[in-house]
């Protein structure tokens, strides 16, 4: 098994990266959400221009490629959602889907739905096509952080703030199951895709899988020191990647049922993370406002134990007895089945993931920032609705190639404040708050690692304890 590789290194966002997502139709484009209220179309190519899209007028709490690849969704504390077409116009269309922030979005398979989730303690279902309501979804009494469709699209799941996990038919448009969670909520959860599981990251800084057909906790991972921000499924279902507090992305073996890799890059909380379609690249993105590519690697001796795609059965068939089956069941490889063998806490298997710190290498490191200057275009759009919302409105959006028949496109980066009125601050003034602004980047940073290692510190206590106390 070969080590995950970083291969690039983009710092463009002015503040903690919140979102990414990697384009379905290639490898070599991704995009990013931050809080400083951008979007960025980031190129994985060298000496390409990257290109920050401008509309939202406050933090960027999400974003998510359409299956087609030729849109691109984003869900903002402004309590607006917005579409873009991921082209040098930087064309979108945008309306408001809740009363409180939108905290996540995500496409159908289909292409067809969007499913938003908002402070407001609700999820909304929209048509693609006009940004048609559909239909709420309103069980949950506190923040929904995020919502997710199924693969096959009829199931979605949602975590909350009240420390549920809700399971829902889209058919029906009721609750089917609800699992709690009595020790924290979850960040972020997220299907199987085999669609016959779902995982998810906690606060109290463990992470689960619940199997949906017998509605039990299959696997329990208590590897973080923090919580868990963010998580994401290999394409082949047999890897679980991990963001958390605790500045380290983790990788999990699903079949073995272990922790492999503690990955050492971001310089305080890992935010998010993603697996290209193919499942040959993963990102991250952190609260030190970098965006890391990484090279899978380790996934290609996964190709001898690799779960049989054909063999799935889908979330359609919800409570029916599934069979899995493996490529290597020759070689007596494990199956996914063997997850519900292993619902107990698992912390100890640390000691034998493998570990790695690029930040011990940062000399070694090429920045592409640095290496290769990043050339940036600010596109977006100051008004409302960049795109007609006639009968043809659909066909615009999802053609990236099509001519632009609002107007002027040209707009004007967040950054680029307009100064008229302005009274001109004196070079000595502008020094002290640049220093100052430093200072507390400095501080901020110190106190997220003091922070990182008291939990550390209690996390080994709790452990020393619980040892002591088995031997008596």
């Amino acid at each position: 098994m070969e080590d995950p590789k970083l291969e690039k290194q983009f710092k463009s966002h002015r503040n903690t990266i919140t979102s990414l997502h990697f384009a379905p139709n290639t490898k070599q484009l991704g995009i990013s959400g931050s809080l400083d209220s951008c979007l960025f179309l980031w190129p994985f190519k060298s000496q390409a221009r990257a290109y920050r899209f401008v509309g939202h007028n406050d933090a960027v709490y999400s974003v998510c490629f359409s299956p087609s690849g030729h849109l691109v969704a984003s869900g903002s504390k402004d309590k607006k959602v917005r579409l873009w077409i991921p082209s040098v116009k930087g064309e979108s269309t945008v309306f408001k889907a809740h009363t409180g922030a939108v905290r996540c979005v995500d496409f159908a398979t289909d292409g067809q739905s969007l499913l938003t989730s908002s402070e407001d303690k609700t999820i909304k279902i929209w048509t693609v096509h006009r940004q048609k309501f559909q239909f709420s979804l309103n069980q949950h009494s506190n923040w929904v952080r995020c919502a997710k469709f199924s693969p096959d699209g009829r199931l979605i799941v949602s975590c909350s703030d009240d420390k549920t996990v809700k399971l829902w038919d889209r058919n029906t448009n009721e609750c089917m199951h609800t699992f709690y969670e009595p020790h924290g909520f979850l960040n972020e959860v997220a299907f199987h895709p085999s669609g016959t599981c779902i995982a998810g990251g906690c606060t109290d800084a463990s992470v689960k899988i619940w199997d949906i057909r017998t509605r039990k906790l299959i696997q329990h991972y208590a590897n973080h020191v923090a919580s868990v921000n963010s998580i994401a499924f290999h394409p082949n279902g047999n890897y679980l990647l991990t963001a958390s507090s605790d500045a380290t992305l983790k990788i999990f073996d699903l079949l073995e049922g272990r922790l492999i890799y503690t990955l050492h890059g971001h310089q305080g909380p890992a935010m998010t993370v993603a697996f290209s379609k193919q499942g040959d690249y993963f990102a991250s993105g952190g609260q030190d406002q970098q965006v890391l590519v990484w090279k899978t690697n380790f996934d290609v001796s996964s190709s001898t134990h690799e779960l049989n795609s054909n063999r799935y059965t889908t979330s359609a068939d919800y409570g029916a007895e599934t069979q899995f089956s493996s490529r290597s069941s020759q070689q007596n490889k494990p199956t996914i089945s063997s997850l519900q063998e292993k619902p107990h806490l698992s912390m100890n298997d640390d000691k034998q993931a493998r570990k790695i710190d690029i930040l011990r290498e940062k000399s070694l490191l090429r920045m592409f920032h640095d290496a290769d200057p990043l050339e940036i275009t600010n596109v977006g759009s100051t008004y409302e609705s960049g795109i007609s919302r006639s009968n043809s409105a659909s066909a615009d959006l999802i053609n990236s190639d099509r001519p632009s028949t609002g107007g002027n496109r040209h707009t004007r980066s967040t950054y680029d404040i307009d100064k008229s009125n302005q009274p001109a601050l004196t070079p000595q003034i502008t020094t002290t708050l640049d220093h100052i602004v430093q200072q507390l980047d400095i501080l901020t940073k110190t106190v997220s690692i003091l922070e990182t290692r008291l939990t550390m510190t209690e996390s080994k206590l709790q452990e020393l304890n619980h040892e002591e106390h088995n031997r008596k």
